[in-house]
């Protein structure tokens, strides 16, 4: 019994260890990053500015895979159900990890519970633009244009449960004003209405925008970050004005459930790397977004809050899960 005991412990102890050699060894080949989103989007092209730079720190390539379709959901869950490993990673957003799943019924997968978090990469601020030819300088002031002009004042979105639908429908909410909702088949179109006078205001990601308020086809009055950002110079916090205002999109890295600690170690040790390089920084600006950097768990209470706000938003929208 001495015998198989001892055996069966040297056994256990082999498995241990060849279990322990890819987390040791990893990587040894190339990294596949599934992104949810048509090529050419802005998550596409920030996810391309990282991975680029990410391969080299870890020593190994990493690769895009574009699987588009249904607001994200078909490129998450097919990446949620992959080995966990650390050879198939995510790029997850607010859109496909917020947005799509709440919008489904029953919703079809957990931000947080269903996979494993490595770290957030980008942020980007939503920019409250106007028509010039509105009367209004400030946030305030479209606030009280707003509610002087309810009956005829309209907002342009991206789309039903778009990310400038949702940034709009809270900023309403919370300082107490309406605007017709003007949807749009994407943010392009619904920025263009703007600036053709069609509608009046819109609230959109910023690499929308900004080239149209350089231009003075647009005046910005606000961005939706809770602090000002050097990036978008002085243009205030819309929380200057509507305290506690706070929605942008944001884009980071997660794994199927059950990636191993010591993986996960090294992919956040090498994206802490990654997003200190000078140029990553400046190809992330250059797309209207900044780097965002935090450890698994600050990514979980990240997410944790822009969920609560997320449902809360869609709610205050009316949207009903299909």
């Amino acid at each position: 019994m001495k015998l198989v005991f001892a055996a069966l412990v040297a056994l256990a102890a082999a498995h241990a260890a060849r279990a322990q050699e890819p987390a040791a060894d990893y990587p040894s080949r190339a990294v596949r990053l599934v992104v949810p989103n048509a090529p050419g989007s802005s998550i596409d092209t920030m996810s391309r500015i990282v991975t680029a730079k990410l391969g080299e720190t870890l020593g190994q390539s990493v690769f895009v895979e574009n699987r588009d379709g249904a607001g994200g959901l078909i490129g998450v869950e097919a990446a949620k159900t992959t080995k966990p490993d650390g050879y198939t990673l995510l790029c997850a957003s607010n859109g496909s990890m917020m947005i799509a799943p709440l919008l489904r019924k029953p919703v079809p997968y957990d931000a947080i519970d269903d996979f494993t978090l490595i770290g957030p990469f980008a942020v980007t601020p939503n920019v409250l633009v106007v028509n010039p030819e509105m009367p209004v300088n400030s946030v305030k002031e479209l606030i009280d244009y707003a509610k002087a002009h309810a009956s005829t004042i309209n907002m342009a979105s991206a789309g039903v449960g778009s990310q400038s639908h949702l940034s709009g429908v809270l900023l309403m909410t919370m300082a107490g004003f309406e605007s017709l909702h003007v949807p749009h088949k994407g943010g392009g179109p619904s920025v263009n209405s703007v600036v053709a006078g069609q509608t009046h205001w819109t609230l959109t990601p910023a690499p929308a925008a900004m080239s149209f308020v350089r231009n003075g086809k647009l005046r910005a009055l606000g961005q939706s970050l809770p602090r000002r950002s050097a990036m978008l110079g002085d243009l205030p916090a819309i929380s200057e004005t509507v305290p506690g205002y706070d929605y942008s999109g944001w884009a980071g890295l997660v794994g199927p459930k059950g990636v191993p600690a010591p993986v996960v170690d090294k992919l956040r040790d090498a994206l802490t790397k990654t997003l200190a390089l000078a140029d990553v920084r400046e190809g992330l600006a250059r797309q209207g977004a900044e780097e965002f950097t935090g450890t698994p768990e600050d990514f979980r209470r990240f997410i944790e809050r822009d969920h609560a706000n997320t449902v809360r938003v869609i709610r205050a929208a009316k949207l009903q899960p299909e």
